[in-house]
């Protein structure tokens, strides 16, 4: 996996299952985060407060403070973004994540690539928010403009929506995974997949079609049929 470079950033997980909190931790700091790990709400509380961390992975249902009102506090403070977690999968709880300015939920039980996925897309974000137009590690000189979300190569650029430069950044984040439609939707949707909902279709299309215009060549964005998509190496 191309992975976002989490060389020297700061990661802190308020997870309060013993088990899955020392599985993200470990998992975390072989990916090369500085993890620090908080096992109740009260504790993790504080530590967003007043640490300085480049992104914080926190459970909703929490002993102490829940993960909500975590949030909601820590946002009169901070900007850290945040990375809400809950088995609970229903949808009002992911409505108020997002309405208390959670950048991202991530439904349990979630594998690992999963994980890693969702929090490259955020880190990626947010160093294209602060720093603009940044080139895309092994992309062949393709540039990624936040501001714009927008994509250009050699100076063209595709003309991206938001939602087709969403799907980009996933799929940069996990070039030669096969991304199911079901996380997609979720991810860059924002919605559940229903069998019947052409969308995102439409949408891989319209950002196969647009790169291919702009002469990009180092991936293609292939369909596994019964499976989802995949960004793969063209070489490979």
């Amino acid at each position: 996996m191309n992975a976002f470079s989490s060389s020297g950033l700061r990661l802190l997980t308020i997870e309060g299952d013993p088990t899955l909190g020392a599985h993200l931790s470990s998992h975390l700091s072989e990916r090369g985060f500085a993890v620090t790990w908080c096992q109740d709400g009260d504790a993790g509380l504080a530590e967003a407060c007043g640490g300085d961390y480049d992104l914080v992975l926190m459970d909703i249902l929490l002993p102490g403070i829940d993960g909500l009102d975590i949030l909601r506090r820590l946002r009169r403070e901070r900007s850290v973004p945040v990375i809400l977690m809950s088995a609970l999968g229903a949808e009002q709880d992911r409505i108020a994540g997002f309405s208390q300015g959670a950048d991202d939920y991530l439904p349990k039980p979630f594998s690992l690539v999963e994980l890693s996925v969702r929090v490259d897309a955020v880190l990626r974000r947010v160093a294209l928010e602060r720093g603009l137009q940044v080139p895309v590690g092994g992309s062949d000189g393709l540039q990624l403009d936040g501001e714009k979300a927008d994509a250009s190569l050699e100076g063209n650029w595709a003309g991206l929506t938001a939602t087709e430069f969403r799907l980009l950044e996933t799929f940069l984040a996990s070039p030669g995974e096969i991304l199911s439609k079901a996380f997609l939707y979720q991810h860059v949707l924002h919605r559940a997949f229903t069998p019947h909902d052409r969308s995102l279709d439409m949408h891989v299309s319209h950002l196969r079609r647009k790169l291919q215009a702009i002469g990009y060549l180092r991936h293609q964005l292939q369909t596994v049929w019964g499976k989802g998509y995949v960004f793969r190496d063209s070489d490979g």
